[in-house]
């Protein structure tokens, strides 16, 4: 796989109908049952995708040639310290290492943005997302939001060299 992860911005057709992608599994997975397209469609309206952008944000996709095969994004939670949303590999392209790719390059941007921790929220059902963070260093820690789906809470703390 010759992947590349490139900033883009999320009102890009491609990226677009990724984060609809995104949203139609996790309300699919939060139901129990396929979403409706109302459905995927609130939830979309009640998470937006805001500060997902420079400069105090990036979003980034993995690309092979022209196709959009996952994603990342931080947002400025508070001075010092960034929120990780909307990381997600396409279905048939996980267990390959893309999600860890992922979070390597956001945690890259993090750093050049001047962050020194990224906290992220998910829920019970994330089992596999909740395994990977952990994997990758991040640690449980008290909510930091009143997330109305979140049930668990991470935050790493990122290294300047």
């Amino acid at each position: 796989m010759d992947v590349e992860v490139v900033p883009a911005a999320v009102d890009e057709p491609l990226v677009r109908a990724l984060l609809r992608e995104y949203t139609d599994e996790m309300a699919s997975r939060y139901y129990d049952r396929p979403a409706t397209e109302a459905e995927v469609d609130e939830a979309i309206a009640e998470d937006p995708d805001d500060g997902l952008h420079p400069p105090t944000g990036v979003f980034l996709v993995a690309r092979e040639g022209p196709g959009v095969l996952g994603c990342a994004g931080i947002r400025e939670l508070t001075p010092g310290t960034a929120e990780l949303k909307r990381v997600y590999v396409r279905p048939g392209l996980r267990a390959r290492g893309l999600g860890g790719v992922l979070l390597d390059a956001v945690e890259e941007h993090a750093t050049a943005l001047g962050y020194h921790a990224l906290r992220l929220d998910t829920r019970s059902d994330l089992v596999e997302a909740r395994g990977l963070y952990a994997k990758r260093g991040y640690v449980e820690i008290p909510a930091y939001n009143a997330a109305p789906y979140a049930s668990h809470w991470f935050e790493k703390h990122l290294w300047r060299g």
